[in-house]
């Protein structure tokens, strides 16, 4: 038979059709992981920590090789594809609970100094100029939600904050990501859906995230 042509499966065979299926399947499935693994993954967002850049009910695509190429289903890397920036959107796994994965922008790279005077984010001494927050509290408060003496980010590890400054648990209260455990950078929303009136939010749809 010539190389590349498919062989006919009688009709009244059921063993040879349920092979095909069984190949088609793990074929697609094989696929899918490779996908996840190595290129894209899919999350959702729950709650309104990156308001208002990503909304509640936000879908949006994660590359999963924007940094690094990982073992599957491991924190290995085995190639390296780029370094975080600051201002990265990125998706970790939660330092408390390393099953769930946080969503958060990177503020501090390792060796940065950062300080945070009356909510107001210092690195390396000079006062960041960021357009994405927002504040929901006017109080300044004297706890570390608004407050955080100076100090180094460590080597491997990397200092994020939520853009919804006075409603995100981040770096502020749990500390440092580390390097390994960074799974992607946000890309792009593909769906959004507001539960509050139940309709899509077209205009957000397509929108690159950065």
């Amino acid at each position: 038979m010539p190389f590349g042509k498919k062989k006919n499966v009688p009709a009244d065979d059921p063993i040879a059709k349920l092979r095909e299926w069984v190949e088609a399947i793990v074929i697609a499935v094989v696929l899918a992981l490779f996908i996840r693994s190595f290129v894209v993954q899919a999350f959702k967002i729950p709650s309104g920590s990156m308001l208002e850049t990503l909304q509640i009910g936000d879908h949006l695509l994660v590359s999963r090789f924007a940094y690094d190429i990982k073992v599957p289903f491991t924190n290995i890397s085995i190639f390296p594809t780029g370094d975080p920036e600051h201002g990265d959107i990125i998706v970790f796994e939660y330092p408390e609970d390393p099953s769930k994965d946080f969503i958060k922008r990177i503020i501090g790279l390792p060796g940065d100094r950062i300080e945070i005077r009356d909510k107001m984010v210092y690195r390396n001494g000079k006062v960041l100029q960021e357009p994405y927050t927002q504040h929901s509290d006017p109080r300044i408060l004297p706890s570390r939600r608004d407050y955080l003496a100076e100090f180094t980010v460590p080597k491997g590890k990397y200092f994020v904050l939520g853009d919804n400054r006075d409603d995100s648990r981040d770096s502020r209260f749990w500390g440092f990501v580390e390097r390994d455990a960074i799974v992607g950078k946000a890309w792009i929303l593909y769906w959004s859906w507001d539960r509050q009136d139940s309709s899509v939010r077209w205009d957000r749809i397509g929108d690159v995230l950065h």
